[in-house]
């Protein structure tokens, strides 16, 4: 799937960029990962937005039909959230939104917490030189 491209250079210009129930979702997620783990910090990257400490921890992506939340080392946090999809590096999981995909705020808060509080103690993901899966 493809992401919506935008002209952005900050957070609040992509947040500006969506529309619709994206811009609704990618809204909702920001402000609950920002209250939920203030140390976090927030950048545009790789075309959206990405939250970082100690390393990324977290990104809030807007497609066309879609909104992923993707957390690095999310297969340690399916626990939390079982419909946490792995796949890709760095133990990387991810949540599919579509408009009717329920997702309670204190899951939200849980995940965004957890995820910040994993780099906190391990460091940044990207410099393991083997990552390993939780169990191997």
């Amino acid at each position: 799937m493809k992401m919506i491209l935008t002209s952005a250079t900050t957070p609040d210009e992509y947040v500006e960029c969506l529309s619709g129930w994206q811009c609704e979702f990618v809204q909702a997620l920001r402000s609950t990962v920002r209250a939920a783990a203030p140390d976090l910090q927030e950048r545009l990257k790789w075309g959206h937005l990405a939250y970082f400490c100690h390393g990324p921890v977290l990104i809030i992506r807007a497609e066309p039909t879609r909104v992923l939340f993707s957390f690095m080392r999310g297969q340690r946090l399916r626990h939390i959230e079982a419909r946490l999809k792995p796949g890709g590096k760095y133990e990387l999981a991810t949540l599919e939104l579509r408009p009717d995909t329920p997702l309670a705020q204190d899951i939200v808060v849980q995940l965004a917490a957890e995820a910040t509080r994993l780099n906190q103690e391990l460091g940044d993901p990207t410099l393991s030189a083997k990552v390993s899966t939780p169990g191997t």
